[in-house]
């Protein structure tokens, strides 16, 4: 299995308890709906706190404000990733994912690749 990871921040305005209610409420369910089509085998929307743990650790490490939340999606492979993206029916869904998107991510300031997970036990 392999995994996208989306790493996101909220649009410039928009507080992030709306950015987290759009998403899980709208953008979620509309993923869901077509994540066949995907081929997605699991979708998890992690949802960043607002706590002040959240702000301590940024603040001893020197890092940088926290995404407001991180999206990770499975799929089988790489190849099975690849080979949906062709699709025709993947194009039109890719376009108004991201018009869906578009309503409540800053893309320019948000990131998301492609990684392979190791488990520790």
């Amino acid at each position: 299995m392999i995994k996208l990871i989306m790493c996101l921040h909220r649009k410039e305005g928009m507080t992030r308890e709306a950015f987290q209610d759009y998403w899980q409420n709208n953008h979620g369910p509309f993923f869901m709906k077509n994540a066949a089509i995907m081929r997605c085998k699991k979708y998890v929307q992690s949802l960043t706190l607002d706590s002040p743990l959240n702000a301590g650790l940024q603040q001893s490490r020197g890092m940088q404000d926290a995404f407001d939340g991180v999206a990770e999606v499975w799929f089988e492979s790489e190849q099975d990733l690849m080979e949906v993206t062709e699709t025709a029916e993947f194009a039109e869904l890719g376009q108004a994912l991201l018009e869906d998107q578009s309503v409540f991510i800053d893309h320019a300031r948000s990131c998301g690749f492609i990684v392979r997970e190791v488990e520790f036990e």
